[in-house]
């Protein structure tokens, strides 16, 4: 979403600049809030899907209903959950004695801050014209990007067939999760152990950890990634690139052999 004001420039003169809206979101669950974070008011349904799968709170069938309701300091994204995954949420919150925040929303110990990964089983195997032909499409389908210059985006590439989905947002983590609620809730969900998560940003233990949640087993950004990416990417079994600017520059990172 963009928004647009007025900028005087040195000669007192005015144009108009294009801005990314941002605006705080409330996420709460049962009427409960579990994160507040700064992101855009966008693509918001596929927003609630992607943070609870991903941050390990519900299935997407365990999602009854989600409602986005626009208040004075911003959006409440209400979430509502079937009965199992509900008494999970309260059980999960008697045990929370920390703040939540960006990225690690939530957590509240060194263990699960560092959790372990399940491996990702899926098969895929990116090769330099699958990512040239994903890095190309990402570039011509960044809107929001264009207009402003201040988002990240997130993308799917299905090998054979290029960039299926592409989500957008001023965080890097809330276009990853846009991204992967778009995934669930479409008929490519099925695909998502075939393919690889395309970041626009650098690579940090919890987009490792969101893609493997996610059961995306190869992720590729055009920054690089931490050391405990890198760690937490290894250990679960999911092929790692950064510095993406095309197929010959890419650095492999952990389990080159998803790459040809």
């Amino acid at each position: 979403m963009i928004a647009t004001r007025a900028q005087r420039l040195a000669d007192r003169s005015e144009i108009g600049v294009s801005l990314a809206e941002e605006c705080a979101i409330a996420i709460s669950y049962d009427g409960t809030t579990q994160a507040v974070l700064m992101a855009t008011p966008a693509d918001l349904e596929d927003f609630a899907y992607g943070f609870s799968v991903t941050e390990g709170i519900a299935r997407p069938d365990e999602i009854e209903a989600v409602q986005p309701v626009r208040v004075d300091l911003g959006v409440d994204l209400r979430i509502w959950l079937r009965r199992d995954a509900g008494q999970r949420f309260i059980g999960r919150r008697r045990r929370m004695v920390g703040p939540v925040g960006c990225g690690l929303c939530g957590v509240d110990t060194l263990t699960a801050a560092m959790r372990e990964l399940a491996p990702v089983e899926g098969d895929c195997t990116v090769t330099p014209a699958d990512l040239d032909l994903a890095l190309a499409q990402m570039d011509k389908a960044q809107q929001l990007r264009d207009a402003t210059g201040a988002s990240h985006a997130a993308g799917f590439l299905l090998p054979g067939r290029g960039l299926i989905a592409l989500r957008e947002d001023v965080g890097r983590h809330n276009a990853l999760d846009k991204l992967s609620g778009a995934l669930l809730r479409g008929e490519d969900a099925r695909l998502i152990g075939q393919g690889a998560v395309v970041l626009t940003s650098r690579i940090s233990v919890d987009l490792v950890q969101k893609a493997a949640t996610l059961g995306a087993p190869v992720l590729i950004a055009l920054a690089a990634p931490t050391s405990a990416a890198v760690a937490a990417a290894e250990a679960a079994g999911i092929g790692l690139a950064g510095r993406a600017r095309s197929a010959d520059r890419a650095e492999i990172y952990a389990h080159p052999e998803r790459f040809s």
